[in-house]
């Protein structure tokens, strides 16, 4: 197996310096080794390196000033092939995180929990159930976006329903040009329509809520077989049966690293690909007559002005609003809640600006 096998790119190449590459003054030196990180643990990594093995895992120790919490699956790091130690880890050509900030925390001392790094593509994985949630299905296609990775939602368990027709075109209006893969995850012939992001050299994650099928799909995938769960017949919803990142081999030659059932992702992680998912109606707002427009009745607003002529979808600017209106404790049904979170962050607002006049 070659490090380009492994998906080592000129990207990767490119940050290389003399050192990683000769020895020094014609004396024996042991060169740092490429490899990529195939599993994080508390104090230590598991990795692979495409140089003189078949593919089997060895065992890395982070810097001394590091920890393992500032590695995540699918990073490339240089290491020391005899003692195991990390030398550097390489610059990332995509990242998948998630803010994470305790309750005394300030804004500047907020910290990201790394998902998967130099991802091609996002697996967005969801069910023909009632998992199936476009509230979701928007966070995930932000986080994708704020990533700078290629979206596909993937929707699973097509062989519990009658007609997937519904969910297929739900899933298909949340944004233009979307891909939307539709199949059973233990039908083989189903699970070759993922084989154009599944090649060798790609890496794909594959990200959802519990329950939805992501450990059938990565049996199918990587021809594993981990245990899967069983559904709860008062709510469609399966258990969780995934609890670490890992990076696997598919069989279509590429790379897939799967993820825990994410629970929470918040606004504050994908507020830039939230602008980017709903690009048309952000660069619309900017031509409302208020500045502080709510875009709810306000005259002049050039949203609704957009409904009303037919070029913005009044579903899609909803949507933005739901997004805009909830944060990582609320539903979208919960909109008098939403509201009067909005009119907290404004009281909490004005308040600054009142101390910082003051300070003057």
């Amino acid at each position: 197996m070659s490090l380009e096998d492994l998906g080592w790119s000129d990207f990767f190449q490119d940050q290389l310096v003399q050192s990683d590459l000769t020895s020094s003054d014609g004396r024996a030196q042991i060169l740092p080794v490429p490899m990529r990180i195939s599993r994080v643990q508390r104090v230590r990594f598991r990795a692979i390196s495409g140089v003189g093995n078949s593919g089997g895992e060895q065992v890395l120790y982070p810097p001394k000033e590091q920890n393992t919490g500032d590695f995540a699956v699918g990073d490339w790091v240089l290491a020391d092939a005899d003692t195991g130690q990390v030398v550097r880890l390489l610059k990332r050509k995509s990242v998948l995180q998630r803010l994470m900030a305790g309750p005394n925390r300030s804004e500047g001392e907020r910290s990201c929990q790394l998902i998967a790094a130099n991802v091609d593509t996002l697996f967005i994985v969801t069910s023909c159930n009632a998992d199936f949630k476009l509230s979701w299905l928007d966070l995930f296609l932000a986080l994708a976006f704020e990533a700078g990775v290629h979206p596909v939602i993937v929707i699973t368990k097509a062989d519990t329903v009658e007609s997937t027709r519904k969910w297929e075109e739900q899933a298909r209006s949340l944004s233009p040009d979307l891909t939307v893969v539709v199949l059973d995850a233990r039908n083989g012939d189903d699970l070759r329509q993922l084989d154009q992001w599944c090649g060798p050299g790609q890496s794909v994650a594959l990200v959802g809520s519990s329950g939805v099928g992501k450990s059938t799909l990565l049996n199918g995938l990587a021809g594993l077989d981990q245990a899967t769960g069983s559904i709860r017949e008062k709510d469609d919803r399966g258990r969780h049966t995934t609890t670490a990142r890992s990076l696997h081999r598919v069989r279509a030659g590429g790379w897939v690293i799967d993820t825990p059932g994410i629970q929470r992702l918040r606004l504050q992680d994908v507020m830039t690909g939230i602008g980017r998912l709903f690009g048309d109606i952000t660069e619309a707002s900017k031509h409302c007559h208020f500045r502080d427009c709510k875009h709810e009745k306000e005259p002049g607003c050039a949203l609704l002005e957009g409904v009303s002529k037919g070029a913005i979808s009044a579903s899609r600017l909803e949507r933005w609003h739901n997004l805009r209106l909830t944060d990582d404790t609320q539903s979208e049904a919960d909109r008098d809640t939403a509201v009067g979170w909005r009119e907290q962050l404004k009281a909490e607002e004005k308040t600054k600006r009142k101390n910082k006049f003051r300070k003057r």
